[in-house]
C-alpha cells in the first residue's frame, strides 16, 4: 500500500503547489488591477457576479476570491448585496480549474515547466517574473495530475480499494466527504480535479461524483467562515451568505439528482461525448450555474437571513484599535484596508485640531483633556498600522502594492505630526488661559483666516488619499501656495502690529507660531495628498 500512498501523495503535493503558485502568481502579475475592477464594478447584484465570474476564473480560487470580498466589506468598500453578487459569481468561475484539468494538458506540462522556470531565474523585469510563476505552476499542477493518474492506475488492480469505492454509494456519505476534504484543502478545485482524475480511471462511477462535488461546494465556504471570525458583523455575514448559497443551491441540486440521478447522468455523459473526466468538470459547472439561476432572484432574501443568524448592530470599537484590518487577511485586500485605517486616522487628527484651534482662539481649556486622549489614541493608531505595513511588506504582494505601501508609511507619519501639532496648540490655548494673553482682532481674524484655509486643505487632501483623485492634485497645488503666501503675508502683519504695540509680546509669539504650524500642517496634508502620484505624475503640478 505504501508503494501507492507515496507517489499518491507526492502528486497531490505538487498539484497544491502548482495551484498556489498559478494562483499567488496571477494575485502578484494582476492583483491591483483585477482589484479595481472589483472595486468599480460592484455597484450592483448583477455587475458584482460577472466579476466574481471573471476574478474568479483569472486567480483560480474561489476561497481567495471570497476571503477578499469578506475583508472588503470588513473595510466598508462593499455592501452585502455588491457582496452577494460577487460570491454568486466566484462560484461559476471556479469551475475553470476542473475544465482545465479535463483537458489532460500533461503532455505539454515539461514545456510549461521550462518556460517557467526560465521567466523566473533568468528574467529581471518582476510582472514577467510573476507571469513565469504562474506558468510555472502550470507546469506543476500536471506533473503532479500526471503522478496522482498514474498511481491510481495501478489501484484498480487492488480488490481492497475497488471493494472499498464500489461500496460508496450512500449519497449523504459521498456529500460529507466531499465536504470534510475540501475544508481540509480550503479548495473545492482540488477534490472535485481528484475525483475528476479517480472517476477518468474508473475507481468511482459518475453519479457519486456528482454528490462529493456538491460536499466540495459546501466545504469551499470555510475559508470565508474563518477570514470573517476577526471581523465586523458585516464581514461574518457576507461569509454566512456565502455559506447559504452553497448550502441551499446544493439542497436543491441533491433534491433534484435523488429523482433524476440516471437520466441526468446518461445526459451530461453524451454532451462530454462519453468522456468521464469531462463528464465530471462539465457536471461541477452545470451545478454552479444551476445554484446561481434559482438562487439570484431571492438573494435579497438571502442577505435578510444572513442579518437574522448574526443579529445586533455593530459595536463601535475603540478609537485606537484597528477598525477595517481583520486578523485573517487578503493581499490584494491590504491596500484598500489599510487606506480605510488611514483615513480614519486622519479624521482623528482633523477633530483634535478642531477643537486645539477653537480652545486657543476662546481661551477655553474644556476640551482640553479630550484632545490630549484622542492624541494617545492617535498616537497607538500610528503604531498598529505602521505594524501592519511593515508586516504586509515582509508577504508577497501584488506588483506595484509594494511602493504604494511605503508610500502610506509617509502618510501616517504626516498625519501624527499633524495630530501632534494639534496637541501643541493645546499646550498654547492653555498657556494663553493661564496669563490670561489676548490677540487682538485683526490678528484673530487672520488666524481664522488661515485656519479655514488649511483645514479646507486637510479636507481635500483626505479625499485625494482615501477615493485616489489625481484629478484633484493640479487645484490642490494652488491651494496649498496660496497658503504659503497667506503665512507671509500675515507673519509680515504682525510684526507691524507687534511694533506699533498692538499686540502684547506673549500674545504675539503664540500668534506668530500659531501661523507657522498651520503653514507645517498644510505641507503635511499635502504630503498626504501627493502620496497617491507616482513619478509620472509630476506633469500634474507643472500644469498648475
Amino acid at each position: 500500500m505504501s508503494s501507492f500512498l507515496l507517489p499518491m501523495a507526492g502528486g497531490l503535493g505538487l498539484f497544491l503547489y502548482g495551484m498556489k503558485l498559478m494562483s499567488d502568481g496571477l494575485e502578484k502579475a494582476a492583483g491591483a488591477r483585477l482589484r479595481g475592477i472589483l472595486e468599480f464594478f460592484t455597484t450592483n447584484r448583477f455587475s458584482g457576479m460577472l466579476v466574481g465570474i471573471f476574478f474568479t476564473a483569472i486567480i483560480q480560487s474561489s476561497s481567495a476570491s471570497t476571503v477578499m470580498v469578506v475583508s472588503f466589506v470588513n473595510a466598508g468598500l462593499m455592501n452585502l448585496s455588491q457582496a452577494a453578487g460577487v460570491i454568486l459569481g466566484a462560484n461559476i468561475g471556479t469551475t475553470v480549474t476542473s475544465q482545465l484539468v479535463a483537458f489532460n494538458l500533461s503532455d505539454a506540462a515539461p514545456i510549461f515547466l521550462m518556460s517557467g522556470v526560465v521567466m523566473v531565474m533568468f528574467v529581471q523585469n518582476p510582472r514577467i517574473k510573476k507571469a513565469g510563476e504562474v506558468v510555472l505552476g502550470f507546469g506543476v499542477l500536471f506533473t503532479g495530475l500526471t503522478t496522482m493518474s498514474s498511481t491510481m492506475s495501478f489501484l484498480k488492480d487492488s480488490p481492497a480499494v475497488m471493494n472499498a469505492l464500489a461500496g460508496l454509494d450512500n449519497h449523504f456519505a459521498a456529500v460529507l466527504i466531499g465536504f470534510v476534504i475540501t475544508a481540509i484543502l480550503q479548495s473545492s478545485s482540488v477534490t472535485v480535479s481528484i475525483v475528476l482524475l479517480m472517476a477518468s480511471q474508473g475507481l468511482l462511477d459518475l453519479p457519486i461524483c456528482f454528490f462529493i462535488i456538491l460536499g466540495c461546494n459546501m466545504g469551499s465556504c470555510v475559508s470565508a467562515l474563518l477570514a470573517s471570525l476577526s471581523g465586523k458583523k458585516n464581514a461574518k455575514r457576507a461569509a454566512v451568505i456565502h455559506f447559504l448559497f452553497n448550502i441551499f443551491g446544493s439542497a436543491a441540486i441533491f433534491t433534484v439528482l435523488t429523482f433524476f440521478l440516471y437520466p441526468i447522468s446518461e445526459m451530461i455523459l453524451h454532451i462530454s461525448s462519453g468522456n468521464v473526466g469531462r463528464s465530471v468538470a462539465n457536471a461541477h459547472t452545470f451545478f454552479k450555474i444551476f445554484e446561481v439561476l434559482i438562487m439570484f432572484p431571492s438573494t435579497g432574501l438571502i442577505v435578510k437571513l444572513a442579518e437574522k443568524i448574526v443579529p445586533g448592530d455593530e459595536e463601535k470599537p475603540s478609537a485606537s484599535e484597528l477598525n477595517f484590518i481583520g486578523e485573517y487577511r487578503s493581499p490584494i485586500s491590504a491596500i484598500p484596508q489599510v487606506r480605510q485605517e488611514i483615513s480614519r486616522m486622519a479624521e482623528l487628527a482633523n477633530k483634535n485640531l478642531e477643537l486645539a484651534f477653537q480652545a486657543f482662539l476662546n481661551c477655553n481649556t474644556k476640551h482640553l483633556g479630550e484632545i490630549y486622549q484622542r492624541e494617545e489614541e492617535i498616537d497607538s493608531l500610528s503604531q498598529k498600522i505602521t505594524d501592519f505595513l511593515v508586516n504586509s511588506n515582509l508577504q508577497e504582494l501584488p506588483v506595484g502594492d509594494r511602493e504604494i505601501l511605503g508610500s502610506m508609511f509617509y502618510a501616517v507619519g504626516d498625519i501624527e505630526r499633524i495630530g501632534d501639532l494639534a496637541e501643541n496648540f493645546a499646550d498654547s490655548a492653555r498657556s494663553a488661559a493661564d496669563h490670561n494673553s489676548r490677540l487682538s482682532k485683526d490678528a484673530k481674524r487672520e488666524l481664522v483666516n488661515m485656519y479655514n484655509a488649511v483645514s479646507a486643505l486637510l479636507e481635500d487632501a483626505v479625499v485625494i488619499f482615501k477615493e485616489h483623485k489625481k484629478e484633484m492634485i493640479p487645484e490642490f497645488y494652488k491651494h496649498e501656495q496660496a497658503i504659503d503666501a497667506m503665512e507671509r503675508r500675515y507673519q509680515k502683519r504682525h510684526l507691524n502690529r507687534m511694533a506699533q504695540g498692538i499686540c502684547e509680546p506673549r500674545a504675539g509669539l503664540l500668534f506668530s507660531d500659531m501661523l507657522s504650524s498651520l503653514e507645517r500642517i498644510a505641507d503635511h496634508g499635502t504630503n498626504i495628498a501627493f502620496s497617491v502620484m507616482d513619478p509620472s505624475d509630476e506633469e500634474l503640478l507643472v500644469e498648475s
